[in-house]
């Protein structure tokens, strides 16, 4: 760049660190992650240092709240679910920087956030997003110390945004069979296959193409098996785990947060894995037959009237919306 070198001041950046490991972190969204719903702010809480939830070690606390309302002045909380929490990563004075404790039965019972705290972390999400003017993934941390909340990474949302919004393309299980297992349903679509469990990453070598990938969890190391598998089914993560991350950027199917489906599903058995059912994914045993329906919208002729419908299935609100 032919910068002078005499010219170019150099500086140390010396930030504070925020003891979330003293209370807890998260990721959220500026955006609906499944159906590509601009309306919500969909916000993921665990006790901890945040790791947890990027790598989906944790079930985590999920909220949504409404934008439009929210920018009102009103406290548009439109769902909380608690999550399992089994564990929280902690600062660690040994050989290890940091470990994993086990959270008490107080703290998995009870949510990690407040619904002010709830409230503030989307008002933040809304300026972000307005002041880049595009959707947005931020991390989110409070200090244990001080109680405070702060924005430690926001950067464009990368999938729904980018997604063709002309093409509508469905997916319909025409019936069900036996489930096997259930969980966050990540995307919309349904993807079959053999039943591989894999316990550990050194077993990748024993994954084949067209597969489904049973296992616990999933970090970048598993991404070259994740290249070519039908579907993902996790025990554990949430809708913001670096599964359910890749699996939306690969248009796969992925259930996260199953608990037990590396106990339940058994290498070498067919099974199918349907997102196509609102927020509730399901396992079912054996190759259930389904359809693909594709609707180019732009050769549908628009109507002079409005259209307003009701939806019988309150999980599938947003998708209907988008």
């Amino acid at each position: 760049k032919k910068f002078s070198h005499f010219k170019v001041a150099l500086s140390i950046g010396v930030e504070k660190m925020v003891r979330s490991d003293l209370a807890c972190s998260g990721v959220m969204f500026s955006i609906d992650t499944e159906t590509g719903f601009k309306d919500v702010v969909l916000i993921n809480a665990s006790y901890g240092l945040g790791e947890n939830i990027v790598q989906g070690a944790v079930n985590p606390d999920e909220y949504y709240i409404f934008k439009p309302t929210l920018k009102q002045g009103h406290n548009p909380i439109l769902s909380k679910t608690i999550g399992t929490k089994k564990i929280k990563m902690i600062y660690h004075k040994g050989k290890k920087t940091t470990i994993n404790i086990s959270t008490t039965e107080k703290e998995r019972n009870s949510f990690v956030l407040n619904d002010g705290e709830v409230l503030q972390l989307a008002k933040w999400a809304c300026l972000i997003e307005e002041h880049y003017k595009k959707p947005m993934d931020m991390e989110w941390a409070k200090d244990g110390k001080s109680g405070k909340l702060f924005i430690v990474q926001a950067r464009p949302e990368t999938v729904q945004s980018q997604r063709d919004k002309t093409i509508l393309e469905e997916y319909k299980i025409n019936e069900k069979g036996k489930v096997l297992a259930a969980g966050k349903a990540v995307g919309d679509r349904i993807g079959q296959g053999m039943a591989n469990v894999i316990e550990s990453v050194h077993q990748i070598g024993k994954f084949g193409k067209g597969q489904v990938l049973v296992t616990d969890m999933t970090d970048p190391d598993w991404e070259p098996i994740m290249k070519i598998a039908s579907a993902i089914v996790t025990n554990r993560g949430g809708r913001t785990a670096h599964a359910a991350i890749i699996s939306r950027e690969l248009g796969l199917p992925c259930i996260v947060g199953t608990t037990n489906a590396t106990k339940k599903i058994k290498s070498g058995e067919k099974i199918t894995v349907s997102c196509a059912e609102g927020e509730e994914g399901f396992v079912y045993s054996g190759l259930v037959p389904f359809k693909i329906m594709k609707t180019d919208l732009k050769k549908i002729p628009r109507p002079k009237t409005k259209i307003m419908m009701n939806v019988g299935n309150p999980e599938q609100a947003f998708e209907f919306r988008r």
